[in-house]
């Protein structure tokens, strides 16, 4: 019997294996195609690409502003949402996911509805000479709304994490509310806020949809992808893609790597 179940097990770990290397294959196939096919030669045409290199750094500057903002005002909500029970917190947690399930062209109308040069806070805002739409500012403001609900979640997951005891133990040796969350929950969640920024960002970076319908201008490295791609297609556009899929790897796995390190920090 003992034997037959050991057996069974070995045939359901290999065929999750089978199924597993199919996923990893699918995903880095055409990731390590791309960058095989363009090349060493390919990736230094695009840095010397001085446009592709502005467009690169517009994408950088803006999603870092984005998750900056985001863990501003992110991190209060995400804490709130794993401590407290009020009414309409049901409907809170569906409208901070709402922005994942939206298709991204929907996002940009709806957004240049509101920021645009006749949206509802754009024209006002336009008097008083702040530009959103065709602007950096656009461009974040795009970015953090599809890419917040992933730091909200993680932030939230990894309060929810942390017992509230500890928190009441350190308030009644005299430390106040936020005390104790900046001293006892704050590191104990550092992990899961510090991948939530991290997928934030990355998020904010591949974003295209969006950004496109409200700021155009400056162009965003997808953008200008998508822009040389229509023009000349793909012998223009590949190089580009790839130097900044080069990019981003290198960073995200360094990030990955020093998350990991941070697993002493988990409640288990």
């Amino acid at each position: 019997m003992w034997h037959k179940m050991k057996r069974s097990d070995e045939v359901i770990f290999a065929v999750m294996a089978i199924l597993a290397a199919i996923a990893v294959i699918f995903i880095a196939l055409p990731i390590a195609n791309m960058l095989a096919s363009v090349g060493i030669k390919g990736i230094a045409k695009a840095i010397a690409d001085k446009n592709a290199i502005n467009a690169i750094l517009v994408s950088f500057e803006a999603a870092f502003l984005a998750t900056l903002i985001s863990l501003l005002f992110g991190v209060p909500l995400a804490y709130l949402l794993a401590r407290k029970n009020f009414p309409g917190k049901t409907l809170i947690e569906s409208i901070v996911d709402l922005p994942i399930i939206i298709p991204h062209t929907v996002a940009g109308i709806a957004l240049l509805m509101v920021f645009g040069s006749s949206g509802l806070l754009g024209a006002p805002l336009e008097e008083f000479g702040i530009r959103i739409a065709d602007s950096m500012l656009g461009i974040t403001i795009a970015m953090m709304f599809v890419s917040a609900p992933f730091l909200i979640n993680y932030a939230r997951e990894g309060f929810e994490a942390v017992d509230p005891r500890l928190e009441n133990i350190a308030m009644s040796l005299g430390a106040s509310r936020f005390k104790a969350m900046a001293t006892v929950t704050m590191p104990l969640s550092i992990r899961s806020i510090f991948v939530g920024s991290l997928m934030t960002w990355a998020r904010a970076i591949s974003e295209f949809g969006a950004v496109v319908v409200i700021a155009y201008f400056p162009m965003v490295a997808p953008t200008y992808i998508y822009s040389e791609y229509l023009q000349y297609g793909l012998s223009k556009a590949a190089p580009v893609a790839a130097l900044l899929l080069l990019i981003c790897v290198v960073i995200f796995i360094s990030l990955r790597l020093i998350s990991a390190r941070w697993k002493r920090y988990d409640k288990d």
